[in-house]
């Protein structure tokens, strides 16, 4: 269970995991009901929104979306006021996989906890402002990153809940060797990077561990997405649950047949389908199954054994039956 913090801290529901396992799907779904905000992958603002000024979810330009100028606004009287060079070498500092076992510590040295907390403090300050500018209770940031996840850990004033969010490995190597076109950029043509399945492998278990880790330290939620997709209506009611959210027959409006029209949410990053505007359709994506070529299969599936007999992810078909979520603090 969640421990009881102050009910004006702004909350955050955190969806971490390696990409590519039905994140922003999942948050599009949550983003539906009036007291979730989704804002995608918030870890990528400083460079895509800030720096490149790609199109939010909404589809207009990051500079031009009302959401965000009101956001930016709140949380650092503009965005002008936010010295982005620094900002990004912060990060450096902070925000990377290498630094997890030192955020993973109980303590940390003076100026390591100053850049953490102050790294921290750009992120609630966006999610306050989130809540303030929607009236929502609940701010879902799909970044993924477990290094920002450990950082958040460290912040002041921050209802952090994290759902750590798994997909069969070789599923995801399929998916991370497709080349796929990122709609949000405006000026020229660019696509998402491509993996090959033995670095999906490293990336795959290196996240995944760095969640269990964070298990021990933070409220995690650990879910399936092969349980997502086999019954999306009782994913959501526990995630609201999760998130300290009421059940609301509402907020499951759009996984009805006709579906309801989708709200857009105001993302930053993340999976072309936030562009797509047409019903939300929850269907697990088989294809791996018949087009990760034999040999990758082979390879993804020793190199990630251990997290897959874990997750019940064994055999060449199916998956074995685990319980749908599990919820660790």
């Amino acid at each position: 269970m969640t421990p009881d913090l102050p009910p004006d801290l702004p909350r955050v529901l955190f969806v971490g995991g390696l990409g590519r396992s039905g994140s922003t799907l999942l948050e599009l779904l949550l983003a539906q009901s009036p007291d979730v905000c989704a804002v995608g992958e918030v870890v990528h603002l400083w460079e895509r929104a800030l720096g490149a000024d790609e199109r939010c979810g909404c589809g207009e330009r990051f500079t031009a979306c009302p959401f965000w100028q009101q956001v930016g606004e709140r949380a650092f009287g503009g965005w002008s006021s936010v010295d982005r060079d620094e900002t990004l070498a912060l990060k450096d500092r902070v925000d990377r996989t290498r630094h997890i076992p030192r955020l993973a510590k109980g303590s940390l040295g003076d100026a390591e906890l100053a850049d953490v907390r102050r790294y921290a403090d750009l992120y609630t300050r966006i999610y306050r402002a989130a809540t303030e500018v929607t009236g929502a209770r609940v701010v879902v940031d799909s970044s993924k990153h477990a290094s920002l996840a450990f950082a958040l850990r460290w912040a002041e004033g921050l209802d952090l809940r994290v759902l750590h969010l798994v997909r069969d490995s070789r599923a995801v190597a399929y998916s991370w060797g497709k080349q796929v076109r990122r709609p949000e950029v405006v000026d020229g043509e660019d696509f998402m990077p491509t993996f090959s399945p033995f670095e999906v492998s490293k990336l795959w278990t290196a996240q995944n561990a760095a969640f269990h880790l964070l298990a021990s330290r933070a409220s995690v939620l650990r879910l399936r997405y092969e349980d997502f997709t086999a019954d999306p209506a009782g994913t959501v009611r526990r995630l609201r649950e999760f998130a300290g959210l009421p059940d609301d027959p509402e907020a499951l409006r759009i996984l009805t047949d006709p579906p309801a029209e989708p709200v857009r949410a105001h993302s930053i990053a993340g999976n072309p389908l936030r562009f797509s505007g047409g019903p939300l359709q929850v269907r697990r994506d088989e294809a791996w199954r018949s087009r990760l070529p034999r040999r990758s299969r082979a390879m993804v599936s020793l190199a990630t054994l251990p997290f897959r007999v874990r997750y019940g992810y064994l055999g060449q078909q199916g998956t074995t039956p685990q319980s749908r979520t599990e919820e660790t603090q």
